[in-house]
């Protein structure tokens, strides 16, 4: 398919990956994205296993190894910081439960954007308003931009894709777990270190501090609870919910409910996966969170996003047709994503005990997978199933 051109919605991490291959297989791509450039920060993603093996075939695995956050491992404390389990990302070759190639999203936005910018169309503060499916190609609408044709239509902007919406309308369920997460930027402290820090207050309540490449730290609030329309509250109404949540919350919590008022980066969702019955439809296709988010829990995400992009662009490159090309990259994909997304028993509720005793059983459990003659059989029931798919070898036209 060497010569078509494919319209991408969203440039986070999957979009810009897509492009990326198609360049490599002599296909052209156009982004668009509703935000008004690639959004920077973020929260802290992974890069394990087969999504690894992929950055290293896009030349970045360097790249994102210099833009790392340098976070050393996890650490699980309690109320007086007291470290009551720790595991370091070092271990295993950095596949462990804690991988040791973490760099935040929007670091990696950034350098994927940098590696595709000079060959790819980017269009900030823009979004798809229609979708018009033909025969021969697919006639797509703007909110801002002169509608125009593609060969082919990637949805690849995110576990809510408004892209998705228009074409598969309701097929897709978003599937929540009963968790709530908020994120946000605060600055560092002294007690601020190069390991990543977990608190289990009771009640389903959880605290994480994570360190970063760019001087500050990363704040992490759960809690357990039903879907409840919180995500869809204004930020005001949401840092309220927080301080309401976590009262009487002690370790870190006062510090990170204080820095919620100017904090700048914020972001709370209602944790969920995405579950479709299909991937594609006619020239439209769905791509990383849009088609199948294992939510945050899993530690996949961004494997999935970097593997699913190569994937659908092989398929597209060495197939005549794109009915054909799509139906492969499914059938290649979705084994791989069902593991990501089989997570283990009882989460998040195992991680997010909900009285004292519970927080107790939890830390006794997890300072025993610590110890080094267990790591490895902790290693198989705690770490993602990064490995659990064979890359085809593809050769384009660019690669043959």
């Amino acid at each position: 398919m060497a010569g078509r051109r494919v319209l991408i919605s969203g440039a986070s991490i999957a979009g810009p990956a897509l492009a990326y291959w198609l360049h490599e297989y002599g296909m052209s791509s156009v982004v668009v994205e509703r935000h008004d450039g690639i959004r920077p920060g973020g929260q802290t993603v992974d890069l394990r296993g087969a999504g690894r093996t992929v950055a290293r075939r896009m030349g970045i695995e360097e790249a994102v190894r210099a833009a790392s956050t340098g976070e050393d491992g996890v650490a699980f404390v309690d109320a007086r910081d007291r470290v009551k389990a720790a595991f370091a990302a070092a271990a295993f070759g950095g596949e462990g439960f804690v991988a040791e190639l973490e760099i935040l999203r929007g670091e990696l936005a950034r350098l994927l954007y940098g590696r595709t910018r000079q060959h790819t169309e980017y269009v900030f503060g823009d979004r798809i308003t229609a979708v018009d499916d033909r025969e021969d190609d697919v006639w797509v609408s703007f909110a801002r931009g002169p509608a125009q044709s593609f060969d082919l239509v990637v949805a690849a902007d995110g576990i809510g894709s408004t892209t998705r919406g228009l074409v598969f309308g309701a097929e897709a369920r978003v599937v929540p777990l009963g968790l709530y997460t908020s994120y946000l930027t605060i600055p560092r402290a002294a007690s601020d270190g190069s390991w990543a820090r977990w608190h289990n207050a009771p009640g389903g309540r959880v605290v994480a501090l994570r360190p970063d490449n760019l001087g500050s730290t990363r704040a992490l609030m759960s809690f357990l609870c039903p879907p409840r329309g919180y995500e869809r509250l204004p930020p005001g109404e949401q840092k309220a919910l927080l301080r309401r949540v976590f009262a009487g919350v002690g370790w870190e919590a006062p510090r990170v409910l204080r820095a919620l008022d100017g904090a700048e980066e914020f972001y709370c969702e209602l944790v969920g996966q995405v579950h479709a019955p299909r991937w594609s439809r006619g020239r439209v296709a769905l791509l990383g969170d849009a088609g199948y988010c294992a939510s945050p829990i899993s530690g996949m995400g961004t494997s999935l996003a970097l593997v699913g992009a190569y994937v659908l662009a092989g398929e597209l490159a060495t197939r005549t047709g794109h009915r054909d090309a799509l139906l492969a990259y499914e059938r290649v994909m979705r084994p791989y994503v069902a593991q990501a997304q089989h997570l283990p028993p009882f989460t998040p509720r195992i991680a997010h005990p909900r009285s004292r005793l519970g927080i107790g059983v939890l830390n006794t459990l997890l300072a025993t997978a610590a110890k080094p003659t267990l790591q490895r059989l902790a290693q198989r029931v705690l770490s993602p199933p990064a490995d659990k798919i064979v890359l085809p070898d593809y050769h384009g036209p660019a690669a043959a």
